[in-house]
């Protein structure tokens, strides 16, 4: 077997650069119910820090492209380490909770969130600037209290989507997707909320394009 020229090796190497570049469109910035995700046949279990506030809490921020599609486990060789993000715990374990079962402590879903997407943005933001980045756009953000700004509250009525999606585009200034699930008795309720960031993770934008997926004319915002 003949072997490889210089000029084939640096095609070859040429090729893994380009593979390997993390270029993306934007992000989606997505918050999640947390009465909604326990509001569900599936039901939920509280962190072992316990029971969460009752406010949006963070789901990711995910690199994207333009025609919908997106990168995922961009880099192997940088595994999650929490030892980088030692100082943001308390405030990941309050805006960043998991509410996966059986009860745990949430490292196994920050470590899926930087390995799957965090990963494809390692060249703009490290793990440290990659979390830190998600909790101050939740700050800045503020659904919540947007929403209830508005008179829309968790309390287990039920709203319009053309309301809520108005009240967020009003408080933000950028109009939201919002994802829809379904309780026990198969009423649509207001889940995650997505925003669109730009490629430097620090200034929201118009969304290039929306996730697939629909809501009821009016949904359930349920308590937690």
């Amino acid at each position: 077997m003949r072997s490889p020229s210089l000029l084939s090796l640096a095609l070859l190497l040429l090729a893994a650069v380009v593979c390997n570049a993390q270029d993306f469109d934007f992000f989606y910035f997505v918050l999640q119910w947390p009465g909604s995700y326990c509001d569900t046949r599936q039901s939920c279990c509280y962190p072992t820090s316990g029971k969460p506030p009752a406010d949006f809490g963070i789901h990711g921020l995910w690199p994207n492209y333009n025609d919908g599609s997106y990168p995922s486990n961009c880099d192997p060789d940088s595994p999650f380490d929490e030892s980088k993000i030692s100082d943001l715990i308390g405030r990941m374990r309050t805006n960043w909770p998991t509410l996966a079962c059986p009860s745990n402590d949430g490292v196994k879903f920050w470590g899926h969130e930087w390995e799957k997407h965090g990963t494809c943005a390692e060249s703009i933001l490290d793990e440290h600037s990659y979390f830190q980045t998600a909790l101050n756009l939740k700050n800045q953000l503020n659904l919540l209290q947007t929403l209830q700004n508005a008179g829309i509250e968790p309390d287990g009525g039920y709203y319009s989507l053309s309301s809520i999606k108005e009240a967020i585009k009003e408080g933000t200034g950028y109009t939201p997707f919002i994802e829809c699930n379904v309780d026990e008795s198969r009423n649509s309720q207001l889940y995650q909320v997505y925003f669109c960031v730009d490629t430097s993770g620090s200034q929201l934008i118009e969304c290039p394009v929306f996730p697939r997926g629909r809501c009821d004319s009016r949904i359930e915002f349920p308590a937690f």
